[in-house]
């Protein structure tokens, strides 16, 4: 089945407030990224499961809430399909750097929903400590995935082939 929940937001007036809470409760690990002048982004590791993340809210009037964000194949096609469906429109299409892109509509409920484009490149690493990390998450990835059995073809009577699972 398509289209999991990916990724939850919590847009707050508050954010020191909320990540003291919030810690006090949950094993969460919380990590601080600046994201541009006056701006951080924090991150929320909860070990197993959909990880999100913590901001000031974009605009002051805007209410707290948390946002949870789907998966989809491409952002501008989905906001289209939502707005044809009765959707109101938040954000149309939003880069996130190099890792993707969001979108943001109301359903005809009244209900918020986020929409995350995973972006098939991998972001370019500039820094020199960058690189190794991602070199590091790459051999990471490798042994962490699966074996497959290698293939080797075998006669059978007839001369014909048969492929085995070693």
């Amino acid at each position: 089945m398509g289209n999991p929940f990916v990724h939850v937001e919590l847009n707050t007036g508050d954010v020191s407030k909320a990540k003291k809470f919030y810690q006090s409760i949950f094993d969460w690990k919380l990590t601080d990224m600046p994201m541009g002048p006056g701006m951080v982004y924090t991150m929320l590791d909860v070990g197993t499961g959909t990880g999100g993340g913590m901001m000031q809210k974009p605009m002051p009037d805007a209410p707290t809430a948390w946002l949870p964000y789907v998966e989809v194949a491409d952002v501008k096609k989905t906001v289209a399909k939502a707005r044809k469906a009765g959707a109101n429109v938040i954000v149309e299409y939003q880069p996130v750097g190099e890792m993707g892109a969001i979108g943001i509509f109301i359903d005809p409920t009244g209900a918020a929903l986020g929409l995350w484009e995973t972006w098939a490149r991998a972001p370019q690493a500039t820094k020199k400590g960058a690189k190794k990390g991602a070199k590091k998450g790459a051999k990471a990835a490798k042994k962490a995935a699966p074996k497959k059995a290698a293939a080797r073809t075998t006669k059978k009577a007839g001369g014909k082939k048969k492929a085995t699972r070693r």
